[in-house]
């Protein structure tokens, strides 16, 4: 996989932007493939209000988001409101996100976030545009990326080296399952959960491990009184769904 943008092809662009712009689309043009199906993929222009690219094959819709020298834990995106409808709509695409070196326009990091990863509490809600400001009150937003699950960021490069196209297809279809929860709240336990289990760094846990995190868990669900048993339900939904096996009596493994 080529990890250096065509420079060439910017050379009549003035604007930085607009040099950034060009440059980054014709890379994922090029060098990205759908990962859901293993495709190709196609850029749709300038006129598609939504996304960026598109397969043909398996109609999966990508928005480009570029950061130049590293990923951090947020990613600026547009209008909050136009976020949270798009969060609740079916036209929604999966979000690309291309971390690059400004000094040589190499690619540090290429991510694909799958949409079924995207709730209203990983979006952050910025302060509104000043008075002075040429669009005041205008209220834009962030992309929390901190709080996605390690398995909702499926890399096709890592600090510069590039995954196997099996391992992208294979880590893709692994979290397919939460696309079938529709409920946001429903949706939003599973998540929360799975970031307990990332925050162990461990690949065989205890179902005790995780009601460690219960003061945690219940300041987010403040409404549930039952957290525990909302714990399990969700363990037991992951086990269901092959992202966790079963080991023995309230043990549980990554697969």
């Amino acid at each position: 996989m080529q990890t250096v943008f065509n420079t060439q092809i910017a050379q009549l662009y003035k604007s930085n932007s607009q040099k950034i712009r060009v440059m980054t689309e014709d890379w994922v043009g090029s060098e990205i493939f759908c990962p859901n199906c293993g495709d190709n993929i196609n850029n749709y222009g300038n006129n598609q209000p939504v996304a960026d690219f598109y397969c043909s094959n398996c109609k999966e819709e990508y928005e480009l988001k570029s950061k130049k020298n590293n990923i951090g834990k947020k990613i600026v995106d547009g209008a909050y409101k136009t976020m949270i409808e798009r969060l609740q709509s079916q036209n929604n695409p999966n979000f690309f996100f291309l971390n690059y070196n400004i000094k040589n326009y190499e690619v540090l990091n290429f991510a694909v976030i799958p949409k079924h990863f995207f709730v209203p509490k990983i979006i952050e809600k910025r302060k509104p545009l000043s008075r002075s400001a040429r669009r005041a009150g205008w209220i834009g937003c962030n992309i929390l990326l901190n709080n996605i699950p390690k398995s909702g960021k499926i890399f096709y490069i890592k600090d510069k080296q590039a995954e196997s196209r099996k391992k992208v297809l294979d880590n893709w279809q692994k979290v397919l399952f939460l696309r079938e929860t529709r409920k946001t709240d429903l949706k939003g336990w599973i998540l929360d959960v799975m970031n307990c289990i990332d925050i162990l760094n461990k690949s065989e846990f205890a179902l005790s491990d995780i009601y460690n995190f219960e003061s945690i868990l219940r300041i987010k669900h403040p409404n549930n009184r039952h957290i525990k048993d909302k714990i399990r339900q969700q363990l037991q939904f992951l086990r269901d769904k092959g992202y966790l096996e079963f080991k023995s009596r309230g043990v549980y493994r990554l697969t």
